[in-house]
């Protein structure tokens, strides 16, 4: 099943059943279904709900190793916080305001954390705060481009 192509129901449905193929669920369509999940849930649920659907679905492909708590719980973040300074409608409204989130290497998560903090067993197992100071804040204008 392609993910890309999918309705958001039908994904979100394919990643909390774990029938989608890990061969077309990529790190933009891991970004959609944790957007589409803050959506439905509001962050603190979301928090919960998307991260014991990506535990499973990580299980289900044969690679538990892969899920990182610190990667997820921090995706999650940024998207809340992007979502509430603009409310995007759909989900190519959002993916087009905020591009950065799409990019897996290099990543966003770059210029919150060094190598060794978000890459550590630590942060693999539990959220981790950011340890470089923060990028500068958005402005409105540049949100609203």
């Amino acid at each position: 099943m392609n993910a890309v192509q999918l309705s958001d129901a039908d994904l979100v449905d394919g990643f909390e059943r774990a029938t989608l193929s890990a061969e077309h669920f990529h790190h933009a369509q891991h970004v959609r279904v944790a957007w589409l999940f803050v959506r439905r849930h509001g962050l603190p649920d979301a928090l919960a709900a998307f991260s014991a659907a990506l535990q499973r679905f990580a299980i289900a492909q044969g690679a538990p190793h892969l899920h990182h708590v610190t990667v997820t719980w921090a995706y999650l973040l940024l998207i809340h916080a992007r979502q509430q300074a603009q409310p995007a409608v759909t989900w190519e409204e959002f993916a087009s305001l905020n591009a950065d989130l799409l990019t897996w290497k290099p990543s966003i998560l770059d210029a919150y954390y060094t190598p060794g903090t978000l890459w550590s067993d630590f942060a693999r197992q539990t959220f981790v705060m950011p340890d470089r100071g923060l990028p500068e804040r958005r402005s409105s204008a540049q949100v609203r481009r």
